[in-house]
């Protein structure tokens, strides 16, 4: 278990945050917005989806993360041939020095403070939804027993795009429980000549710890504590209420190409993410800028398409974008 959790300052959450940065920053090259999303998602208890092409640095990136929290840290890689008792442990048979056997349960991976799930995709659903009871109510159930995980506990997962051979896509409840599904897009130039210089040469760096759980746990408790005026939660609402096709409010695009709107789980990311992000750039209130800026990472994996907008190739991330354009702020 953490400690009791330390109380934190505006000033001290940033000069945690640019730390945990620096120090990742030291063996990743660009990916700057992924690692400030991935760093919310921590802060705020949730859990990352990481989705890009082989070869981005998305495994290194949670790593490296790792390295820089002091938590107890597992990684799972994800084959198609992969049990969920691989992940959640299971009980097995001793014997003690008497001689007298009994069921013990022996923990998987899954007990660890920060989890990478390395390509989850690659394994079947049956085994991905091995991972529901763990990343919401973190706890374990295995023959009727409840076994609870360590806290602070945070799945990063990455996943392949699904097109890419061997992939299964997530359920729609496992997609739904992670907090950010983030783009890892390809390197420019300037970022890939800088991975090229770090990785073909003789250099070798790694991240020093930067903080630990109790510190990240003070960090989400100061970041619940900000304040949202009641005009900019509404704009939140209105977003989310906007994206299903059979609401009041749902725009032309939403009704062609949505075929299920965002959860309710939608919204309290957005509004936790935008506490967090109003943290980091130093103030104590959420902005609509706050709001807009963090729609997308909480919003692209929990709107469903219909077949006419992926048979034309639409995306959830260009339906949001005119939903954003199109949902007016309101001032108080």
């Amino acid at each position: 278990m953490v400690a009791t959790e330390p109380q934190m300052s505006v000033a001290d959450f940033r000069a945690v945050a640019r730390e945990i940065e620096r120090e990742v920053a030291k063996v990743m090259v660009g990916q700057i917005d992924v690692l400030r999303d991935v760093l919310i998602c921590i802060v705020a208890g949730g859990h990352a989806l990481l989705e890009g092409v082989p070869g981005l640095g998305k495994t290194m990136l949670v790593r490296t993360l790792g390295e820089a929290l002091e938590l107890n840290f597992s990684r799972i890689q994800f084959t198609p041939d992969l049990m969920p008792a691989d992940i959640t442990g299971t009980n097995i048979l001793i014997e003690d020095q008497e001689g007298r056997r009994q069921f013990a349960f022996q923990p998987g991976p899954i007990f660890a403070n920060l989890v990478l799930a390395d390509e989850i995709n690659r394994a079947t659903p049956k085994t991905q939804s091995a991972l529901l009871e763990a990343m919401q109510e973190k706890t374990v159930t295995v023959a009727n027993d409840i076994h609870r995980l360590a806290q602070p506990f945070f799945v990063l997962a990455t996943q392949n795009p699904l097109e890419m051979e061997g992939t299964y896509p997530l359920p729609e409840a496992q997609l739904d429980r992670f907090f950010f599904k983030l783009l890892v897009r390809f390197p420019n130039a300037e970022d890939l000549t800088e991975i090229l210089r770090r990785t073909t040469t003789e250099e070798t760096v790694t991240a020093d710890r930067a903080t630990d759980g109790a510190t990240i746990c003070a960090m989400g408790m100061l970041a619940r504590q900000v304040p949202i005026a009641s005009h900019v939660n509404d704009y939140v609402v209105r977003l989310v209420m906007a994206t299903h096709p059979d609401q009041e409010g749902a725009s032309s695009s939403i009704k062609r190409y949505v075929r299920y709107g965002a959860s309710p789980r939608g919204a309290q990311a957005i509004v936790l993410a935008a506490k967090i992000r109003a943290l980091l750039e130093g103030r104590l209130n959420v902005a609509f800028e706050d709001v807009r800026t963090v729609a997308l990472p909480a919003l692209r994996h929990r709107v469903i398409l219909n077949f006419e907008a992926e048979a034309g190739g639409t995306t959830a991330d260009s339906v949001l974008r005119n939903l954003l354009e199109e949902t007016k702020e309101m001032a108080p």
